[in-house]
């Protein structure tokens, strides 16, 4: 499970992370919003608790690209659920080392 910090747009993502991002991006708002138990402590999860607005902005970054692509999106999210902080600041893995780890899955990514 996990949500990139890396800018989606220009096609950085692969088709396979970026559409990955997207389902993980609503499980994890579906856990956290609906207080689902799945998930629930894992560390991408707790990262976003009280970052629902920022977490809600990376999901909107994700459709335009989705859009851009030619992909439809027809799973939008509940802006007025989006509360809390609309910055990210806590990591799991630094966005330095994201970039490493998508270099070495050796797919289409363009980081």
């Amino acid at each position: 499970m996990r949500i990139w910090d890396i800018a989606p747009r220009r096609r950085r993502l692969c088709r396979n992370h970026l559409l990955g991002e997207h389902r993980e991006l609503h499980a994890i708002w579906s856990v956290i919003v609906n207080g689902k138990k799945g998930y629930a402590h894992h560390p991408e999860t707790l990262r976003w608790k009280d970052k629902l607005k920022a977490l809600y902005g990376r999901h909107e970054a994700l459709v335009v690209e989705k859009n851009d692509r030619g992909y439809r999106h027809r799973s939008p999210l509940a802006k007025r659920q989006a509360t809390g902080s609309a910055k990210q600041t806590i990591y799991v893995d630094r966005p330095s080392k994201q970039i490493v780890i998508l270099r070495n899955k050796g797919c289409q990514c363009d980081v």
